[in-house]
């Protein structure tokens, strides 16, 4: 992280000085509205209250993550993503321990149950405040289809108390991300005028980015059977050219025809269609989005002939890839 941005957020606030005087608790008053001091029926502990954290009007802000403070279980009426600029910090969320370490991203939903412990005075981290019709255009930006990172997103902008809780990244190695966090929290730290539309195309591009990573993002609620799912969607996302079961199973240490019955079982579908939906998602991404030749694009997701390509590419969309190349040029032009 640039390092002008460090030395901004090592800074101590009067809340951490408060803390290393001795008052470990965290400030109510910053966090909670009035009306609002103890837990729920449904909430075991505060909701700490974006109109609180945030100025009138805005859709998203920045705080620096307070050190030295245990943070109780709360919850948010807000959805909140932190960013671990350096060190580590430890949470309970949902009754499920997550340690961040540096450059690793965690989503949490409004209805997750957050607690935080005392983080040192080199761990610091960024919690973007964020209200969920801020997702509007960023939303717009994913490709349409099933995706861990997209369903939940739609979650949070309904409100809806779905299972995960959260989506945990770590992507600390994936330099696209990092920047783009990196330009996000440097907009939203320096106010910028007319910063909106830049920090919902900047969230976008980085949503875009993390989908490819969706798949192997921990979460809560898992069982096995989900978990293997996800490393199997997983395995398709980044091999779909040449992924085959066999290596798969190999790979997990599974007997070929039990890993096919188990894909079969859990998803609905065996595992040529599995590949063959992902190969043909990515077909149509660079039909709109590159000037690959189709049969160079037929090559590039692992179908070398390109007669089969054609045949299954018009079932699926129900034209050609030409037509479908034409189409939507003419669609977002």
């Amino acid at each position: 992280m640039d390092q002008l941005i460090l030395n901004e957020l090592r800074k101590i606030t009067p809340e951490e000085a408060r803390a290393l005087e001795g008052d470990q608790e965290y400030n109510r008053e910053l966090y909670q509205a009035p009306s609002q001091t103890a837990g729920t029926d449904s909430t075991p502990g505060p909701i700490f209250d974006a109109q609180k954290l945030m100025d009138s009007g805005r859709l998203i802000t920045i705080r620096k993550h307070t050190r030295f403070v245990h943070f109780p279980k709360h919850s948010h009426n807000y959805v909140e993503v932190i960013y671990m600029c350096t060190g580590k910090t430890r949470h309970i969320i949902n009754g499920n321990e997550v340690l961040l370490e540096e450059g690793d991203i965690l989503f949490l939903n409004q209805n997750a149950i957050q607690e935080i412990y005392p983080a040192g005075e080199d761990d610091i981290a960024v919690n973007f405040i964020i209200l969920p019709a801020f997702f509007d255009y960023a939303l717009q930006m994913l490709e349409v289809g099933e995706n861990p990172l997209r369903s939940f997103v739609i979650d949070c902008m309904r409100g809806e108390n779905r299972p995960s809780a959260y989506l945990h990244f770590k992507v600390r190695d994936v330099l696209p991300i990092q920047n783009l966090i990196e330009n996000l929290i440097w907009t939203l730290m320096n106010k910028q005028q007319n910063n909106r539309s830049i920090n919902q195309a900047t969230m976008g591009l980085l949503l875009m980015q993390l989908t490819n990573y969706a798949y192997t993002a921990e979460t809560d609620h898992m069982s096995e059977g989900e978990k293997l799912v996800i490393t199997v969607l997983s395995y398709i996302e980044t091999h779909y050219k040449d992924g085959e079961l066999s290596i798969l199973a190999d790979r997990l240490h599974y007997d070929l025809y039990f890993l096919s019955r188990e894909i079969k079982r859990l998803t609905g579908e065996n595992y040529t269609i599995l590949l063959q939906n992902k190969r043909l998602s990515q077909a149509a991404y660079f039909l709109t989005h590159t000037k690959m030749s189709i049969a160079d694009i037929s090559i590039a997701i692992g179908y070398e002939n390109i007669s089969y390509f054609h045949r299954i590419f018009q079932k699926k969309y129900g034209m050609t890839p030409r037509h479908y190349r034409i189409s939507h040029q003419f669609s977002t032009s």
